[in-house]
């Protein structure tokens, strides 16, 4: 006999609905239901600290505080830059929550499927997926325009055809074609760090540890250097006039500003996504979310108050913004070469830790029925996700080879903002529903953090443009067609 369409209304509404409830019970029982026998657990709290650092510090510091400074804020990126990091700092206290209680991959997706329910866990998954791949892929962007720089000091200079996205985005926000072929240095560098990712874990976090020490030692001597060549009257005025639109100067300037600068606070998440591959995850994650992001913090607003002092910041509006406050000063020639050897270094770490977080939420995704059990395949000899580490090598390259860095950065933003405002409001639901349960880290005066955290992330995601909106409809639309064509159907949870 056939439900009356009201009840039919109603039991779908309670599947989209169900929470994923086995590690979440197993952690409040005090037990570990996370299995680590696909996976190596090597990582400690200071491998996790230099995981974060490496998926933080990287295309913000060396390509977007000169872009967003010259486009957006002005001066005041350093403002900018602190509302980030204050949202961004809300969000990774209730990171650290979760992580420690719940120890498992899948980052804001584990999270979001044990408080608020399978579609919604999907939604936040499914843009943790673009966050990823675009995220890797943008930085290849700037990646590839730093080493074009540097090759043209070697006096080797690439085809521009091969070193350009062959679009890039108009005054009113479309598409159009730029003549060029295809950004082939971009999609090399993400090959090669596939390639290193394929192979083991514990060989990544060796090689990222080296690049993060590398790059943070380059910011800091930059930092220190080039204060003598501060010019103060390139602050003035701070906050540059609104030029009549939304979002260009004033302050809806450093608000979009924020939004926009925003996923470059967002390794943590990163770290989180490796759960499984932890010594002592109850422990050492939230020591690593939160030292990753005090440490990059103060090297971002160092950094960008150095750069717009150097140079008037309108001159900053290029892909390699480091490189042109170094030109300006010809007595400090002899820090060109390590600066852009340490940007190169440092966003070669970002694309292999953005590259390291999207297979395990693939893996996580997978586990759970809602992606065909492919992409949770792990190497036998490597223990890796390989399978979905080749698939994100594939997509990510793709996008970094068409596509120029201010389109993707925008797109990048808004789906981890709205992955951290459901992570901060999951916490309120994890305390409600397990409310003895033992936690190794709390949220300090978590119903207010909280929901303060949520609104902040949630307000900037306002800040940004009406074409990042429909982009993230698109691409909201066809997860749901991916989800409703083959999760649903598939997922263990309702299976069971």
């Amino acid at each position: 006999m056939a439900l009356p369409a009201r009840a039919r209304r109603d039991r779908l509404l309670r599947q989209l609905l169900a929470v994923h409830p086995g590690s979440a019970d197993a952690s409040a029982a005090g037990t570990n239901a996370a299995s680590p026998s696909r996976l190596k657990r090597v990582l400690t709290a200071r491998s996790l600290t230099a995981i974060g650092l490496g998926a933080t510090i990287g295309t913000g510091v060396f390509v977007l505080t000169g872009t967003v400074a010259a486009n957006q804020a002005g001066p005041a990126i350093t403002i900018s830059l602190l509302i980030a990091a204050f949202g961004s700092g809300l969000a990774a206290l209730c990171y650290a929550e979760f992580a420690a209680f719940l120890p498992v991959p899948g980052s804001a997706y584990s999270y979001t499927y044990a408080t608020l329910g399978e579609a919604i866990a999907w939604f936040i998954g499914w843009n943790l997926l673009l966050e990823y791949g675009i995220s890797a892929s943008a930085v290849a962007v700037g990646w590839s325009a730093y080493v074009v720089n540097l090759l043209a000091d070697a006096h080797v200079h690439l085809p521009a055809a091969l070193v350009s996205a062959p679009f890039a985005e108009d005054a009113q926000g479309h598409l159009v074609a730029t003549g060029a072929w295809i950004n082939l240095p971009a999609i090399l560098v993400i090959a090669a760090m596939t390639a290193v990712l394929y192979v083991g874990l514990e060989e990544s976090a060796s090689a990222n540890t080296f690049m993060v020490f590398v790059k943070v030692a380059i910011i800091v001597v930059f930092i220190f250097a080039g204060i003598a060549y501060i010019d103060p009257s390139n602050w003035h005025p701070y906050i540059p006039p609104n030029a009549g639109r939304f979002g260009h100067f004033g302050w809806t300037g450093v608000l979009q500003g924020a939004a926009i600068i925003f996923f470059s606070y967002v390794g943590f998440d990163t770290a989180s996504t490796t759960a499984l591959e932890t010594r002592h995850p109850q422990r050492d994650l939230p020591l690593g979310i939160l030292s990753a992001l005090a440490i990059s913090a103060l090297l971002y607003v160092g950094m960008s108050a150095t750069l717009t002092g150097m140079v008037p910041y309108p001159r900053l509006n290029v892909a390699a913004p480091v490189a042109v406050a170094l030109d300006a000063h010809p007595q400090l020639s002899w820090l060109a070469l390590p600066v852009k050897v340490g940007a190169i270094a440092g966003m070669t770490s970002v694309i292999l830790t953005s590259l390291l977080g999207q297979p395990r939420i693939l893996l996580a995704m997978a586990d759970d029925g809602l992606l065909p059990p492919l992409m949770s395949r792990c190497h036998a000899r490597f223990k890796t996700p390989h399978v979905a580490t080749v698939v994100t090598g594939i997509g990510a390259a793709s996008i970094a080879g068409l596509f120029p860095l201010d389109v993707l950065a925008d797109l990048i933003s808004i789906g981890i903002l709205l992955a951290f405002a459901v992570v901060c409001i999951g916490v309120l639901v994890m305390r409600r529903k397990y409310p003895e349960a033992p936690r190794p880290f709390r949220v300090p005066w978590a119903p207010f953090t909280c929901v303060l955290g949520a609104l902040v992330c949630l307000g900037m995601t306002l800040a940004l443009s009406s074409a990042t909106w429909i982009r993230l409809v698109i691409w909201s639309a066809l997860g749901m067609a991916v989800y409703f064509g083959y999760g649903f159907r598939h997922s263990r949870l309702r299976s069971a």
